[in-house]
């Protein structure tokens, strides 16, 4: 492996890093009289638009220091939304091929978005496939898998290094309850939820962790079963959230609550917020 080319591909995605800011923190109005301070944290103001910048990141850095990628690698996911678009990005920084595997029913627009950044997309007509195809391109000459799924919990250093649990701790610091009761967030690979339930028994905070899960999805049977086999076969209708089969960055163990929201009141809550904020 090329360790000088190695040494100037993390400068350049740890460059990247250091010229963005952190996301903001917001305050979401809520009656003085329930006495409860609620806090939203905006991951669509990194440079590709979600909080999928921080694992494609991660997963890049991973990749490199365990001497997996080189200056002729092809990058391979198997993605449909926001981490292919983000590794896009972080590909062409570092003029390497792209291809995202997805299903041919993918939205023109997340197609355009990996496009845009110079990533390829591999359609398959079934979607349960794009895991094995993009095992199968990741195995040929040149070719490497960088499996979100299966990665996602182990490529964030949750001990720290400006890891989304970090960030919110630190941006919590002058505010009434700088340790919150409870930290929400959802599930796609499930690191998200990993990297906080780890930080906060790391930290010794009392904050509990609660993942809500969307219709269809498998993370919530498998966490109330405990059968990490779990499986709906069906997708979810909330974008970026809810899988079809329980991930392999799916950690059960850390989180202490889950709640299955319908996807009525999901798309309720998306109204009710935009005219609360007028964000988002």
């Amino acid at each position: 492996m090329n360790r000088a080319w190695v040494r100037e591909a993390v400068r350049l995605i740890e460059a990247d890093a250091n010229r963005s800011a952190d996301t903001h923190l917001h305050v979401f109005p809520l009656p003085p009289e329930w006495g409860i301070d609620l806090y939203l944290k905006d991951e669509s103001v990194h440079p590709t638009g979600s909080l999928k910048h921080r694992l494609a990141r991660s997963l890049l850095l991973y990749a490199l220091v365990n001497g997996q990628i080189g200056p002729e690698t092809t990058l391979i996911e198997a993605s449909s939304g926001s981490t292919a678009v983000s590794e896009a990005y972080f590909a062409r920084m570092l003029g390497l091929d792209f291809v995202a595997v997805m299903p041919r029913k993918t939205s023109q627009e997340k197609v355009q978005l990996i496009e845009f950044y110079g990533g390829r997309c591999h359609f398959v007509d079934i979607p349960a496939e794009m895991y094995t195809e993009a095992e199968r391109l990741g195995a040929e000459p040149n070719g490497f898998y960088l499996d979100q799924f299966t990665y996602a919990e182990r490529a964030t250093d949750w001990r720290g290094n400006n890891n989304i649990a970090e960030s919110v701790f630190a941006q919590m610091k002058l505010e009434r309850h700088p340790v919150p009761s409870w930290i929400v967030v959802g599930a796609g690979t499930g690191g998200t939820s990993a990297t906080f339930g780890r930080y906060v028994r790391y930290r010794r905070h009392t904050t509990k962790i609660c993942v809500v899960d969307p219709e269809n999805s498998s993370f919530f049977g498998a966490w109330e079963t405990g059968a990490m086999d779990y499986s709906t076969g069906m997708p979810s209708r909330i974008e970026g959230i809810g899988r079809p089969r329980v991930e392999p960055s799916f950690v059960p163990q850390v989180i202490d609550e889950m709640i299955q929201v319908p996807d009525a009141a999901s798309m309720a809550a998306i109204r009710l917020l935009r005219e609360r904020t007028g964000h988002w």
